[in-house]
């Protein structure tokens, strides 16, 4: 049951209102934005919310027990503080949202509808619609640690400990999107910094990231495939930063990091196939023992 102010729930039983929708989005590096659906700003808690941002809402659900509810917002790149690179670079994935619903006439008598997190953006030409998730999302989140053979920590995290040392180039040629050469990579072997993480750091895509998908070095020509593309299309001269990449398994932390007392996984755990495939008349050293002394 949600508690309605008793000045707003006077306002509501009267015969019209002045209601709107404000929205407030916080970003997870701390950058606060608020919008509403009102012909003028509003400010309340420190925030303003900006008019004439094109943003409406759609309708909401809630769910009962742990199944995630939310709804959707939808708006124009024309509202302030919000434009199409930004929503491509990521900036708002996971950002904290608020919606109100405020009596304009009177501030003071408002109502937190809900509060959620922004999930999956779907991006058009001149705008966007935007998925609220609700509070119940964070219990459909991995959490704490899996018991696998590969390492569970994020090379270069505290766990791991290997300190990252990122190599600066730039672009040679590119198709655009994903693909692109640096020949001042040329010394570094195939496939190291493939799993790694790519930054640029000039041209039309300064501060955006991604993995790289595939590092290849042969014959001279040494070529990076990216798993996103980025906003702009790639150029030559693009100046970016790349860090070599790991594919989580114990032989490359032990030979190409040096870093085996830090493997954050259970290399020795049997596969599948070893527990499915049972005991066969004749198989040796099955007495519960260690199967790697």
């Amino acid at each position: 049951m949600r508690d309605i102010p008793s000045a707003l729930a006077a306002h509501l039983e009267e015969g019209a209102t002045t209601l709107c929708r404000c929205w407030s989005l916080t970003r997870r590096d701390g950058v606060v934005l608020g919008f509403t659906d009102h012909d003028g700003p509003l400010s309340f808690d420190g925030i303003t919310f900006a008019a004439t941002t094109g943003l409406e809402a759609a309708e909401t659900t809630a769910e009962l027990g742990f199944a995630i509810g939310g709804g959707e917002v939808s708006g124009a790149f024309a509202a302030i503080g919000l434009n199409e690179a930004d929503l491509a670079r990521g900036l708002y994935d996971d950002a904290r949202i608020a919606i109100w619903l405020v009596n304009w006439a009177d501030i003071a008598q408002r109502l937190l509808l809900e509060t959620g997190f922004v999930g999956e953006i779907r991006r058009g030409d001149l705008g966007f619609t935007a998925e609220v998730r609700g509070l119940a999302k964070a219990f459909d989140e991995e959490r704490g640690r899996l018991y696998m053979r590969s390492c569970a920590a994020d090379l270069g995290d505290a766990r791991c400990g290997v300190t990252l040392v990122a190599v600066t180039a730039s672009v040679a040629t590119s198709d655009g999107r994903l693909g692109l050469t640096a020949p001042a990579l040329a010394a570094f072997a195939d496939g190291h910094f493939t799993g790694g993480r790519l930054v640029f750091t000039g041209g039309g895509n300064v501060g955006f990231s991604t993995e790289v998908k595939r590092h290849g070095a042969a014959g001279g020509l040494v070529a990076l495939q990216l798993w996103q593309a980025p906003p702009a299309p790639i150029a030559p001269g693009d100046a970016f930063t790349v860090s070599p990449g790991c594919d989580k398994s114990f032989a490359t932390c032990q030979a190409k990091f040096g870093n085996s007392i830090n493997f954050r996984g259970f290399p020795h755990i049997p596969g599948n196939d070893f527990i499915i495939g049972g005991v066969r008349p004749g198989d040796g050293a099955l007495d519960g023992g260690s199967l790697f002394r």
